[in-house]
């Protein structure tokens, strides 16, 4: 009997300042440093967007927020394509010039790397996104016309037949000036990650396709010395729509509804999840806590170094989790459990049998 494929899901959630994950694509060593160790990884955008950088990961899955709950929840399967035809929305907010700059990037995408665009829509009125921060410091949005949005989504859908879709709104200019600092050193919390988590769940959820946002902005930050490394992939060019292309462009396909009913082979269930990899005190997202409802069969490691702004670790919900220092550590979990050895026989903290009846 073959051994099915040992997988890996790794969360780093948006907008709460995370110590690595929480910037500009940031998370994605950890995620290749994982994907070398493990047959099948899945993850989600903010792990793997680097604006203008990113890396192909053939046994990795890239899946939006909301689609990874609904997986975890076990409603939805995942179906690996090796190509989708990937459909671009673009603000009417957007300014004319900074228009061409998205497009530009677009068909570079299509001359350079080979991917499969449609045609694209404008929005038939601005998006008109607002950033909110909340009292924990993390970081949401809301959009004015989301109708606007889903119109635009269902003529790509239907007249184009896009596969996925890629979203470029305009996000304010105007961001709080101490925050957006403490975000550019590398010590604060990503201002528009949680608007932009907000959008593309709204298309997830009304069309059942994956999607991925890229913000644009108009103006140019001025050039800082003391740019952190985290950030840095956001000053490389105008545009942070190319990682969004090149990850919808391969993006698994969601298996719901009618689609179950003719379930290939080929397709990924949650229960086939050996391991979920999440920032010790980030442990309250809807996925985790799919996933912990199936401990015994999906080990729960939680990396305390990757710090957040929000203190929800797993021993408060009652969740059984591998408590690790470090994503490197995390590593050596997983090499071990693939392997079928238990983490403790490698430590010195392994200790004798205990009878359950006595």
């Amino acid at each position: 009997m073959n051994l099915r494929p040992y997988t890996a899901i790794l969360i780093v959630p948006t907008g709460i300042g995370a110590a690595i994950g929480g910037y500009a694509g940031d998370a994605l060593p950890v995620a290749r440093a994982i994907a070398q160790v493990c047959d099948r990884l899945i993850t989600h955008p903010n792990v793997l967007n680097g604006a203008s950088l990113y890396w192909n990961l053939p046994n990795t899955l890239y899946v939006e927020g909301y689609g990874l709950d609904k997986f975890a929840a076990g409603a939805w399967g995942l179906r690996p394509v090796h190509q989708n035809r990937v459909g671009l929305i673009l603000d009417r907010g957007i300014e004319p010039e900074l228009r061409w700059r998205q497009l530009q990037a677009a068909d570079a995408a299509r001359a350079t790397l080979g991917l499969s665009l449609t045609e694209y829509v404008i929005t038939d009125t601005p998006l008109n996104v607002e950033l909110r921060t909340s009292v924990s410091g993390s970081s949401w949005g809301t959009i004015g016309n989301p109708d606007s949005l889903l119109r635009a989504a269902q003529v790509l859908v239907t007249k184009a037949k896009a596969e996925a879709i890629a979203v470029v709104a305009r996000f304010p200019d105007e961001i709080d000036a101490q925050a957006e600092q403490n975000y550019r050193c590398g010590k604060g919390v990503d201002p528009i990650a949680g608007a932009e988590a907000v959008i593309s769940h709204l298309v997830v959820r009304e069309f059942h396709l994956p999607c991925a946002h890229a913000p644009a902005f108009k103006a140019t930050l001025a050039e800082d010395g003391n740019l952190s490394p985290r950030c840095a992939a956001e000053e490389l060019g105008y545009t942070f729509l190319p990682s969004v292309l090149v990850g919808l462009s391969r993006a698994p396909q969601f298996v719901v509804g009618q689609a179950r009913q003719v379930s290939s082979e080929q397709d990924i269930w949650v229960d086939e999840v050996d391991v979920a990899i999440v920032p010790a005190n980030a442990c309250g997202s809807s996925a985790l806590l799919s996933l912990s409802q199936k401990q015994g069969c999906c080990a729960i490691v939680a990396v305390k170094e990757n710090y957040t702004r929000i203190q929800v670790p797993a021993c408060s919900l009652g969740i059984k989790s591998i408590q690790v220092n470090s994503y490197l550590e995390a590593v050596g979990v997983l090499v071990a459990r693939k392997a079928g050895i238990d983490p403790l026989a490698v430590t010195p903290e392994i200790s004798s049998l205990k009878c359950l009846n006595n």
